[in-house]
């Protein structure tokens, strides 16, 4: 199962709106396919398998990530293509939450004669595919918020310089998690003020994922790097329904999506970008700042994965702060995140964490 979660994981960012799954048959104690689903969703990790096994197929045991599924899409339900195959054995690491699967695949399994059973390796299943049951169940992706800052918490200096504070292994790290993000996202003082591409860069990789803007006025320089690029590399402009009619017509002209959002309190609502995002199909979103959005979203219960990278170095209290303000009076009221990983990237730390329960 650990290997079909390996699997799985070579989809993430490339397979939206559809989950990213692996899938291995063992006939024996012999591995006869292994397949993960492919770039737009399709097909499906249990279609690529069971093609690399062939005849090999019958009577063997299934391990994949998530439940198959039980509907006609744009491709035939994997149970039933399990079913024809002959196996005797899924074992499944986690049930599938769309109504459209629920219990269905497990049950049409089962009258099958073939054995099923649930739950293993079920906490890292569920880690790797959170976003597609968020989209699912909520309407809205996963959402990974990265801050890169000095010790003391700066994300540039007094005035405004940035790059570069963490070092080169940083960044190459960051491009990675990139790659495994259908969308990376930026607010508009971001955009205007680092003139950024959000592509991966230096990994020998094609796939690039979606570039989305948070901008109410849609004050985002047009004459910068995203508008060049917008009919190269997808751009999605989160705007308020305020916005100038002819900013929003010339922004689709050079090619970008604009998504009209609700605006509260003078700026967008960050629930209904979210929502609007999910709209479009999308299930994992990387933001990488800057600390106004970072603060709204964190303040919406939004943020289900902070990234940290700690740089040794100290910019002091006139630096820019990573996370704008959050109108705090007590600590009880503050957001708390458990820590799940630390570790040494080149001169700088990484630590990452994920929504901690309430503190009593």
């Amino acid at each position: 199962m650990r290997l079909a979660l390996a699997l799985g994981r070579r989809g993430q960012g490339r397979v939206a709106p559809n989950p990213a799954v692996g899938c291995v048959i063992v006939q024996g104690d012999r591995i006869v396919g292994r397949g993960w689903t492919k770039a737009g969703g399709r097909p499906h990790a249990e279609t690529e398998a069971l093609a690399q096994a062939g005849a090999a197929a019958q009577g063997a045991d299934v391990y994949v990530t998530l439940e198959p599924c039980a509907h006609h899409g744009q491709t035939p339900p994997c149970a039933d293509a399990l079913i024809a195959a002959g196996v005797a054995r899924v074992v499944i690491a986690v049930r599938d939450s769309d109504p459209r699967v629920d219990g269905q695949g497990i049950a049409r399994l089962q009258a099958a004669g073939i054995t099923v059973e649930t739950g293993v390796c079920a906490q890292e299943a569920q880690q790797d595919l959170a976003g597609f049951f968020l989209k699912t169940e909520q309407g809205r992706p996963e959402l990974t918020l990265k801050l890169a800052n000095s010790f003391d918490g700066r994300i540039a200096t007094g005035t405004g310089e940035s790059q570069w504070i963490t070092g080169p292994e940083a960044r190459r790290a960051v491009h990675m998690m990139r790659a495994r993000h259908d969308a990376v996202m930026v607010g508009g003082g971001t955009a205007r003020q680092d003139d950024p591409s959000l592509t991966v860069r230096g990994l020998g990789i094609d796939a690039q994922p979606a570039r989305v803007v948070v901008s109410r006025r849609l004050d985002v320089p047009l004459m910068g790097v995203l508008a060049r690029t917008a009919q190269e590399v997808p751009v999605i402009l989160c705007h308020g329904k305020d916005a100038d009619p002819m900013l929003c017509q010339t922004w689709r002209d050079l090619g970008a999506t604009l998504v009209p959002c609700a605006t509260a309190a003078g700026q967008l609502e960050p629930h209904d970008v979210m929502t609007q995002l999910g709209g479009l199909g999308l299930t994992r979103v990387f933001c990488e700042g800057g600390s106004a959005l970072a603060a709204s979203l964190i303040d919406a219960d939004l943020v289900d994965r902070l990234v940290g990278f700690t740089a040794g170095l100290a910019v002091g209290a006139e630096g820019l702060p990573n996370i704008g303000a959050l109108g705090l009076g007590r600590l009880s009221e503050a957001p708390r995140y458990a820590l799940t990983r630390v570790c040494a990237v080149g001169a700088d730390i990484q630590h990452e964490w994920v929504r901690s329960a309430p503190q009593m």
